[in-house]
């Protein structure tokens, strides 16, 4: 009876709330004037900054951000500050395991894998490497980026750990890579602020739109993301596996 009064006070607290907001900000009733003039609209055309030139995929140079991907313009430029606190979090989730990691219990035991997990996890362990890689790299002309790009790498150290009872990765090696990757974003913040005014302001030329070598900074803060994402994640995972004891 509690859980069931609990769920109907939430609901009434979140239509409450739904209903303050479209008084205020007019939520449910949007038109195609106010659509215009949304922050979003400025994120697509990328004229943020008051570049009002047509983007032409291919064509366009030196645009706002140089991005073919809209997603990446605005996590990794826009609002790139507020993506390393991501990062930070992220970071700091990984610390809380590192630390507790010596009080889990260590009576729980690895199932022994199968032969065929044994032997696939030899053909899949580097074509998921290869393609986290490539995800993160590639993040500002398609979708995806650092976060995903990193997430692959660790999967592929997560099945190395599920096919082989006796796999233990170097942890020491992730935690270094973490901490060069999570500096070197910082780095890159400092120097765009005595660059450019701002922190981890895009201060390199952005290119041409749809090319590899394009965006200005954004393809290094993706694969600066995607190596520190991927180190400590892994990290996690191993922090986790080395408190079981063998089966």
């Amino acid at each position: 009876m509690k859980r069931v009064f609990a769920g109907l006070l939430a609901v009434a607290f979140g239509v409450v709330l739904l209903l303050g907001i479209s008084a205020s900000t007019g939520l449910f009733s949007y038109n195609e004037e106010l659509l215009d003039d949304s922050a979003a609209s400025h994120y697509i055309a990328k004229d943020v900054n008051g570049d009002t030139g047509e983007i032409i995929f291919g064509e366009t140079m030196d645009a706002e951000t140089g991005s073919a991907n809209m997603v990446t313009s605005v996590i990794a430029n826009y609002r790139s500050f507020d993506t390393l606190g991501e990062v930070t979090v992220l970071f700091l989730a990984a610390l809380g395991v590192s630390l507790l990691a010596g009080s889990m219990d260590k009576g729980r035991k690895r199932r022994k894998s199968g032969f065929i997990l044994k032997v696939s996890s030899g053909i899949l362990f580097p074509l998921m490497l290869v393609t986290g890689i490539y995800i993160f790299t590639h993040g500002h002309l398609t979708p995806g980026g650092g976060f995903p790009g990193g997430s692959m790498i660790a999967s592929s150290f997560l099945l190395l750990y599920l096919a082989d009872e006796n796999f233990r990765a170097n942890v020491r090696g992730f935690k270094i890579a973490e901490g060069i990757a999570g500096t070197l974003y910082v780095v890159l913040g400092i120097i765009g602020l005595l660059a450019g005014g701002y922190f981890l302001i895009n201060f390199l030329p952005t290119g041409v739109v749809g090319n590899l070598f394009s965006g200005g900074i954004i393809p290094i803060v993706y694969v600066i993301i995607g190596l520190k994402v991927g180190s400590e994640i892994t990290g996690i995972i191993t922090d986790m596996f080395n408190e079981e004891v063998k089966a």
